[in-house]
């Protein structure tokens, strides 16, 4: 029998492998108080055995701990959590008849749906941070309690909280609920919460937005407040200073004033390019398409819609219907192509390949449709009708390692040239739901892996990331005010050969399954350049600006002279000829300066009487840089370098 009368002995060990002995259970708050008064004061929360729990969390046997202050991720996520029921606490005061719904943790901060009777003001907003910040000063202890199923459903809706009621109504009735308080305030919550309202220091209240409840358009709309919330004050600023940054850099207001493009309520989804924009659009597809020729890719070009026996085929159907757009025809449905990948494999299957064709690059500028959500359009970088620069190489077990090294070279040649040097690589792995077997994903694995240590790339791993037929590398680049695109991948893909029987003839005379690489550099071709919009905030280099050089006159005895520098530059052998605005309007040359430099072009040339004299041009560079004045010869020479180096 054991002895009952022993007392309780609790072992904690710490990250660091250190073992904490106490006589009795222990919270993690006192774990923390036992190590020092500085680590008490930080403490958040703590994970025990893996879990993110409570500083309030008793432990009752032996566990692992790692306490979690404002300097871990999960520390910041403790934080993020808990202003957003702080912002619940704060709009129920200053609306007592507002109803909460639900506060999650999105990317950088949070946000809060609520029902009331009128819209939310920017005033309001104010209001509401100013008392936030109140109730943080107070310092109150957030309190953990739970109650049974039904009881919670009857205390929410003595409070007047129906929505709440609802969603609790929702969990199975044998379940517990759990309730965190501060102050006057209680709110459904699984948790965890910081211990007090006091940790809660550095946050701000961005803006208002319409949201469904549930997100079903059938339901109510309800007002969906977003704010950010940082561990101090410094990481705050550093976020706000880049969103009035990339506000300036918005490719959908840049879009307008440039000229570039524009979206239309008769296409939801889908973009108008205009002629400067279109001019872009070529620049970039005709490099890719460059890359493709000079990197051993055969281009080719597969239709959009395919019949919807070949998406079941795929899984697509099964899976992705939703997000596909369809169409029907004397009897038979179609789908418009989400992806290109089944169409370069049925080209792939015309004829009999042999092992010596391997491998075998095909890249396409491909054409997709993917029905998203209107909530989830955004500009340029969220659509519905888009255009990948696709390739798909189909090679051996074998060729995976030197394949995938080759590609990553090549992206990051790309990315430089567009301007982008700081890439951030992620190697994602086998899934628990699979095919193929433990042997042939070690292969792939490993070949993803050591192409990139090949290539003197450090990586990441991001383990059961992988897609269920194979693993990826991600490639995601930083921008010039440190966002981060997730632009790049190669996947290794064992299924798509198989489901659609494509196969080549080996060294040893029998069939066999291609392996099916998918790889894209830019991806999307409408995201990439609205990335590439922000990156250079609307000045682009001057071999992608759509308008390279603008000639000016000063006076109409110049004129002829203007249309001889612009006629010359455009009629350049080599490069097709460079991109020329002529304005030989009768206004003043300080306000055609003005006028063209909004548009943002490398250069401004102006020639009066003493140029055309001369055969030379004063030139003005892009952020008002005067650079003198030069022969037409020397400024063709400048240009050119210019375009060549990609600046």
């Amino acid at each position: 029998m054991p002895d009952r009368t022993k007392p309780m002995t609790v072992h904690i060990t710490l990250p660091d492998g250190a073992v904490r002995q106490f006589d009795q259970a222990v919270t993690v708050a006192e774990v923390a108080a036992s190590i020092g008064t500085g680590l008490a004061k930080a403490t958040l929360g703590g994970k025990v055995d893996g879990v993110l729990v409570d500083a309030s969390y008793r432990i009752e046997a032996d566990a692992r701990l790692a306490i979690v202050t404002a300097k871990d991720a999960e520390g910041l996520e403790l934080i993020r959590h808990s202003t957003a029921h702080l912002l619940a606490y704060a709009v129920k005061e200053l609306f007592p008849d507002a109803q909460v719904t639900i506060g999650p943790v999105i990317e950088n901060g949070f946000y809060y749906d609520f029902a009331y009777k009128r819209p939310f003001t920017p005033e309001d907003l104010v209001e509401i941070e100013k008392r936030m910040t109140a109730l943080a000063a107070k310092d109150e202890p957030v309190v953990r309690r739970v109650l049974p199923r039904d009881e919670a459903v009857e205390h929410f809706k003595q409070m007047g909280e129906a929505y709440k009621a609802e969603i609790i109504g929702s969990i199975p009735a044998d379940q517990a609920v759990s309730l965190y308080s501060e102050g006057g305030f209680e709110d459904l919550c699984r948790g965890p919460h910081v211990p007090s309202t006091g940790k809660l220091k550095h946050f701000k209240l961005m803006k208002v937005a319409g949201a469904y409840w549930r997100g079903d358009h059938r339901n109510e709309m309800l007002q969906r407040i977003y704010g950010t919330a940082w561990a101090t004050k410094d990481e705050l600023q550093q976020y706000l200073t880049m969103l009035e940054e990339a506000e300036k850099r918005d490719h959908r207001k840049l879009g307008r004033e440039l000229d570039l493009f524009h979206i239309d309520e008769h296409s939801p989804g889908t973009v108008f390019w205009h002629p400067k924009g279109w001019t872009l659009w070529q620049e970039v597809e005709q490099y890719m398409r460059a890359v493709y020729r000079d990197n051993g890719y055969l281009e080719v070009k597969g239709p959009q819609i395919l019949d919807k026996g070949l998406w079941e085929k795929t899984g697509h159907w099964d899976k992705y219907r939703d997000n596909m757009f369809t169409t029907e025809s004397e009897k038979r449905e179609y789908a418009l192509k989400p992806m290109n990948c089944p169409g370069h494999i049925q080209i792939f299957k015309q004829g009999i390949k042999s092992y010596r064709d391997l491998p075998l690059r095909y890249g396409e500028f491909g054409q997709c449709h993917r029905n998203e959500p209107t909530g989830g359009l955004h500009g340029i970088m969220r659509v519905r009708g888009f255009t990948q620069d696709d390739g798909h190489i189909f090679c051996t077990e074998d060729q995976i390692l030197a394949e995938s090294v080759n590609f990553t070279t090549l992206l990051q040649k790309v990315y430089k040239d567009f301007g982008f040097t700081d890439i951030i690589y992620k190697v994602a792995t086998r899934p628990a739901q699979r095919i193929g077997s433990d042997e042939i994903w070690d292969k792939a694995e490993h070949a993803l892996m050591e192409s990139l240590r090949a290539s003197n790339c450090d990586f990441e791993i991001a383990p059961g990331d992988g897609a269920f037929y194979g693993p990826k590398i991600e490639y995601t680049l930083k921008d010039a005010i440190g966002r981060q695109w997730q632009c790049g991948t190669i996947q290794v893909d064992f299924s798509m050969a198989e489901r659609l029987d494509a196969e080549y003839v080996g060294e040893d005379g029998n069939r066999h399954r291609p392996v099916m690489l998918h790889r894209a550099i830019v991806g999307s071709m409408e995201r990439f350049i609205g990335i590439l919009i922000e990156q250079h905030a609307g000045a682009l280099p001057v071999w992608l600006a759509p308008i390279q050089v603008v000639v000016c006159n000063i006076t109409d005895s110049q004129a002829d002279y203007c249309r001889e520098i612009a006629q010359k530059m455009q009629k350049l052998a080599g490069n097709q000829g460079l991109r020329v605005d002529l304005d030989l309007r009768n206004e003043k040359i300080t306000y055609k300066i003005r006028e063209h430099s909004l548009q943002k072009p490398p250069y401004i040339l102006v020639a009066g009487d003493k140029e055309k004299a001369a055969g030379t041009v004063a030139v003005r560079a892009r952020g008002n840089k005067d650079l003198g004045v030069m022969s037409v010869d020397a400024f063709i020479e400048l240009i050119q370098s210019d375009i060549e180096s990609k600046v």
